[in-house]
């Protein structure tokens, strides 16, 4: 288990006063239709609508923000989503970034990191593969590796979005029965789970991990670490081989079950999305929608969030 300690709900709250205005305060959606269509009340947090079209913004920032100045790059590992909210924080805050993906990752996410004024590697025929070549080259060269799940800072700028979803509901004297997330690298999952606890104690936190991708939820279910030896998704976004151990242990106090859907489900969530909120979002994005949409007959009348949390897609179509 790691000495970091774990996030907090109060630092949550100090972090959504802090992080970039331009991930902050997205748009909470409840559409009628797709109540019906569901037999629930569905809460969707739209997480695509800011600079870099995800919720990564938000962790990336408030990380950088509790880091001494200095010039020498930080190094990443993503699929492309937190390298662009890496990118996208070091650039306003004057640190260069150096991001390493997979030879296999979305070209489209590659550029945007570029264009963000990241140094982006290509290394490894997965994300984690490439995630151990820009731990090596991190530490060789003695600068800041900064892994997307494995930090509290990035799950309590995560952690705004529920900080968000409460505060919104609580104007609507609604109060949640379930959040269901996506779950990749767990920062996502943690931090909404951490603020949850705390403020809406009653609401189940479940996170949603792909059928073809379960190394999270097989780690969380039998309480240790599980790799597997693939990760072969379209949901590139939670394509996890390796289960992070920080994550792993802030999940067991956090959260209460982890569900996984198949890759037809998770693209069934998309149509869904650009029917019923004319959002185009992708698969990772939409796999928590798509947990629900698997479960929903155990879900029926009651009232359920989830997160809609990238639509950086590789075919638009």
């Amino acid at each position: 288990m790691t000495q970091q300690s774990f996030p907090t709900a109060a630092a949550i709250a100090t972090a959504s006063g802090s992080i970039d205005r331009l991930f902050a305060n997205s748009p909470l959606i409840e559409q009628q239709r797709a109540n019906e269509t569901l037999g629930l009340r569905l809460f969707a947090k739209v997480e695509t609508l800011n600079p870099i079209r995800s919720f990564k913004g938000r962790g990336t920032d408030w990380w950088i923000q509790s880091q001494p100045p200095g010039n020498d790059p930080i190094v990443s590992a993503s699929a492309g989503n937190f390298g662009q909210g890496l990118a996208y924080a070091g650039r306003k805050h004057g640190r260069p970034v150096i991001i390493y993906a997979a030879t296999t990752a979305n070209p489209g996410k590659i550029e945007a990191m570029r264009r963000l004024g990241a140094e982006v590697r290509l290394e490894g025929e997965d994300f984690d593969a490439a995630k151990a070549a820009a731990r090596s080259f991190a530490g060789a060269k003695g600068y800041a590796f900064v892994e997307d799940g494995a930090l509290k800072e990035i799950a309590e700028g995560a952690g705004t979005i529920a900080y968000e979803i409460t505060g919104q509901l609580e104007e609507r004297n609604i109060r949640l029965d379930a959040i269901v997330v996506p779950l990749g690298n767990g920062a996502l999952l943690t931090g909404v789970g951490t603020w949850i606890r705390a403020h809406a104690p009653e609401c189940r936190v479940i996170g949603v991990v792909a059928s073809a991708a379960p190394a999270m939820k097989r780690s969380f279910e039998s309480g240790t670490l599980v790799s597997t030896e693939t990760a072969a998704t379209a949901a590139d976004g939670i394509a996890v081989r390796e289960c992070v151990p920080y994550a792993l242990e802030n999940m067991k106090t956090t959260v209460d079950e982890v569900w996984e859907v198949d890759e037809e489900t998770i693209a069934a969530a998309r149509r869904f999305c650009v029917q019923h909120y004319g959002l185009v979002v992708e698969e990772a994005g939409a796999a928590g929608l798509a947990g629900i949409m698997l479960r929903n007959a155990d879900m029926v009348g009651l009232k359920v969030a989830t997160i809609l949390c990238g639509g950086n897609v590789r075919d638009p179509t």
